[in-house]
């Protein structure tokens, strides 16, 4: 649960220019690049989900001020923005109902792209998440230049980890790696979605 506005350049970009749509629409869910406009409606899903994110997100140690969160809004609506990340608005099939939030992440190099995800505190137990990410692991599997998808979660995240098992990732490999929120173990598990046609890792 990283903060994809604060990641460093990545040096070894995997996906290309067109590769991200700005909108996707699966089984429910409008998945789309944040308004200009929207500020103040991430601002509330994060104010509204910050006792539930703070436990297992290092970048909401504390609630961001308004000014904060719009230096970082700012930042989310570059696409991708200057770390290689795509930050999706995840909304109901009105389209304006925010539901969470998702994102790609193309930082790793070796045609491996990771995705993120969180869900608004008044939404969860209704996969929100889940077809959320499968939405965006179908998209990524589809491209020629992607040869595995990563789910990165804290072994103690269980919520997190069940997403990556139900949608068929397999457990690459569990390593140190810190302690940036409250709840985390510092054990970081590695979930990996490998692309067919393309060898595994």
């Amino acid at each position: 649960m990283s903060d994809p506005s604060s990641a460093p350049a990545a040096p070894f970009l995997v996906l290309r220019p067109g590769d991200v749509p700005e909108r996707l629409e699966a089984e429910g869910l409008v998945l789309r690049r944040w308004r200009a406009a929207e500020e103040g409606v991430r601002y509330a899903a994060i104010a509204a989900s910050f006792a539930h994110l703070n436990p297992w997100a290092g970048w909401a140690e504390r609630l961001p001020t308004e000014r904060e969160h719009a230096e970082r809004f700012a930042r989310s609506l570059a696409w991708p923005n200057a770390g290689g990340s795509y930050s999706f608005g995840i909304f109901a099939a009105d389209d304006r109902t925010a539901l969470g939030m998702a994102g790609l992440h193309d930082r790793s190099g070796g045609g491996a792209v990771e995705i993120g995800y969180w869900c608004h505190v008044d939404h969860l137990g209704r996969g929100v998440a889940t077809r959320a990410a499968r939405a965006l692991t179908a998209l990524l599997a589809g491209l020629p230049t992607v040869d595995r998808v990563e789910i990165h979660c804290d072994e103690a995240n269980l919520r997190s980890a069940a997403v990556a098992r139900r949608l068929g990732y397999r457990l690459d490999r569990v390593e140190a790696a810190g302690v940036r929120a409250p709840a985390e173990s510092g054990r970081g598990m590695v979930w990996v979605w490998d692309c067919p046609g393309r060898p595994a890792a």
